[in-house]
């Protein structure tokens, strides 16, 4: 079970990849918005995150988590999903949302590593 653990967290970078590489792209734009990386890569980090953590509350995996860690991240993904859902039905310039996906993408980065 570790080994399907390992891919799902390979899985779960891949979305943050995709999300803040989406959003990164955008930086040059003069007409900033959602693009279909930025929903994919946010929908990769909440289906792989939820399922890294079944994986561990299952006990198929000896991993430690914090649920207060988890449940903040979980918040955040969810509002960036939201965000970019609602993002990909406008048409650019979206400059607000783009720039508080990103900020949120990189606090969910910083809360990861440093929590």
């Amino acid at each position: 079970m570790e080994f399907v653990y390992n891919l799902i967290v390979i899985l779960h970078f891949i979305g943050l990849a995709s999300l803040l590489g989406g959003f990164l792209v955008q930086m040059s734009s003069p007409d900033k918005g959602v693009n279909p990386a930025m929903l994919h890569g946010a929908l990769t980090q909440l289906v792989t995150g939820v399922l890294m953590v079944g994986l561990v509350e299952s006990g198929a995996v000896d991993e430690d988590l914090s649920m207060s860690k988890i449940g903040v991240k979980l918040v955040i993904v969810l509002v960036i999903t939201a965000l970019a859902l609602i993002g990909r039905r406008r048409q650019p310039p979206q400059v607000a949302l783009w720039g508080i996906i990103g900020a949120l993408t990189l606090a969910n980065v910083v809360i990861a590593v440093l929590w």
